[in-house]
């Protein structure tokens, strides 16, 4: 069994380290991926200021949009270049850390970025990386996940390999509080089901059950407070924890069915893969429990949801109910037709769920016809 996981700062104010922690890495010109909206709520000026502190002086590129693509990755990699650059660090959501690893691999490995889908593909050594998540959700901060879109083929491959686990992860829970609610409770369904389907993953193992557990306990308990109460660090806090926690689970034991679709469908639609995920979550948990639902049993007892006496069975349609009714009471659509999502797009789809790395480690075995079921419960 190994458990691979970056050096973690973790906590109110810890943004600070930035510099130290760069500094300590090796770097003199490092390189800063984020996105407007993280600009203009003043984090990546901040982060600036403490590159600043330690006598470095960043490159800031901020050149790429929600499920980032091939070609704003190659982009960004030519901006790398230029500058000179070394350690890169990413402040931002997931697709800010998807970008920044995708440079990564680029400077390291060179080529296309599509060319290293799968497993281990990038094999030469890659930048420092030093990630600052600024949403509650993506655990990218601590994966060796990397996500992009084939802006061609309109879909998203998944590249993975232990060398993208970041070197440093900083999660200052402050960054958290300037989300929109969409994106919080899209961040936070996502987190969701990070630890649902990492533990009942084929490759999960006692650490990632600890982690994965732990996640959807504070989720359980905390996602709607920080929609009720966007300004509560102690909320804010518990769903950096639980985000971080999500994060090591699934980085560990991979993830399931959930995911593979929900990549299809955000490279399809350029869709909010958490807004997927909340939709598809209850129908694979479904799925997958008519074969094996003890695991998705104990999951709803950690909830505290009304299981005592209940079947392993009748407890994971708790289970499944209860996500349901968390995604409606955040303001997730109830099918994929509301996204856009048609009949006829469901062949496509389903062939290339198929062949996403996430499918290798669902709990049950899924051909064509099942994944195209699937859909079809979930339009």
């Amino acid at each position: 069994m190994k458990f691979h996981a970056p050096e973690i700062v973790f906590g109110h104010g810890s943004l600070a380290e930035v510099g130290h922690c760069a500094r300590r890495l090796g770097a003199r010109r490092p390189f800063v991926v984020s996105d407007s909206g993280i600009a203009d709520a003043g984090w990546v000026d901040e982060l600036i200021g403490h590159l600043g502190q330690v006598g470095l002086r960043a490159r800031v590129w901020t050149g790429l949009t929600p499920n980032p693509k091939d070609h704003e990755i190659t982009c960004g990699y030519a901006e790398y270049t230029a500058h000179g650059g070394d350690v890169i660090i990413a402040i931002g959501g997931g697709s800010c850390i998807d970008a920044a690893k995708g440079i990564a691999i680029l400077s390291g490995n060179g080529g296309q970025i599509l060319d290293y889908a799968g497993v281990d593909r990038a094999d030469r050594p890659i930048p420092p990386l030093i990630m600052v998540p600024a949403t509650s959700g993506t655990g990218a901060d601590v994966s060796q996940f990397c996500i992009v879109t084939d802006s061609e083929r309109a879909m998203k491959v998944t590249i993975i390999g232990r060398a993208l686990v970041p070197d440093i992860s900083i999660t200052d829970p402050r960054l958290l509080t300037t989300m929109p609610e969409w994106l919080n409770a899209a961040t936070g369904l996502d987190a969701l089901t990070h630890g649902i389907e990492a533990f009942v993953s084929r490759a999960h193992n006692v650490l990632t059950d600890s982690h994965a557990l732990n996640a959807v306990r504070l989720i359980g308990t905390q996602l709607e407070r920080t929609l009720d109460e966007p300004t509560d660090l102690d909320a804010r806090r518990s769903m950096a924890q639980a985000s971080l926690e999500a994060g090591l689970a699934f980085t560990n034991a991979i993830l399931g069915a959930t995911h593979a679709m929900s990549h299809q469908v955000g490279g399809l639609l350029d869709a909010p893969h958490g807004v997927c995920n909340g939709v598809l979550l209850p129908h694979v948990i479904r799925y997958n429990a008519e074969q094996d639902a003890s695991r998705f049993a104990t999951i709803a007892a950690a909830l505290g949801l009304p299981v005592l006496g209940a079947s392993d069975y009748e407890a994971a349609m708790c289970l499944a109910e209860w996500t349901r009714d968390l995604g409606d009471r955040v303001g997730v659509p109830r099918g994929l037709r509301e996204l856009g999502v048609t009949e006829a797009d469901i062949p496509r789809l389903s062939l290339t769920t198929l062949g996403d790395a996430c499918m290798t480690t669902n709990p049950r075995d899924t051909d064509l016809g099942q994944v195209e079921a699937l859909f079809r419960a979930a339009l």
